[in-house]
């Protein structure tokens, strides 16, 4: 119940734009030294229900009541327990996800949260002897529109990352003139 009250406080505080996703790996881990049995792709299956589902029950301006009832005569295999949770954190916590029109039309995308790189040299492999090779490995960690953060990793040549870097220093001359 505790877990399930952190998943719904992470997921109506990243509705509020207030943190970039839910960290479902964490959380994972988290519950699984705690001795419960859960995979990450269960957990982040429950993480896109409740998000969906708060999003639903804000854009349509449910109240309390009205959120706990539809559930409660719709699902009837959630646990009394989790319909407990889910009537506090919204009580508590779910008038204050803002719903705009534009943010209703608006296409949903992924958020852009950290990126490191390192650099690196492949010395050799087992077709060829001595490369010598260097190259830039770049990891991303994005937040999918449900919330969901996690890494992706790509390598570059030399001259790849020079062109990467180029376009980012574009990036940024635009963004300061607006």
């Amino acid at each position: 119940q505790t877990f399930f009250f952190s998943q719904c406080e992470q997921i109506i505080q990243h509705l509020n734009h207030k943190i970039p996703g839910i960290n479902t790996a964490e959380l994972c881990q988290r519950i699984q030294t705690s001795g419960v049995d859960i995979n990450i792709g269960d957990l982040a299956k429950i993480a896109n229900t409740l998000s969906f589902l708060f999003s639903t029950a804000a854009r349509n301006n449910l109240s309390t009541e009205e959120l706990v009832t539809t559930l409660g005569s719709g699902v009837s295999t959630l646990p009394k327990h989790a319909l407990q949770v889910i009537r506090h954190v919204w009580n508590e916590q779910g008038k204050a996800i803002a719903v705009s029109e534009d943010a209703r039309n608006m296409a949903t995308v992924g958020q852009f949260v950290d990126m490191k790189w390192k650099l690196g040299v492949a010395m050799s492999s087992d077709t060829c002897r001595s490369l010598k090779y260097p190259y830039v490995t770049v990891t991303l960690t994005v937040a999918d529109p449900a919330g969901q953060i996690s890494d992706k990793s790509f390598e570059m040549t030399i001259p790849q990352f020079k062109n990467f870097f180029r376009q980012f220093k574009e990036m940024a001359s635009v963004l300061e003139t607006v």
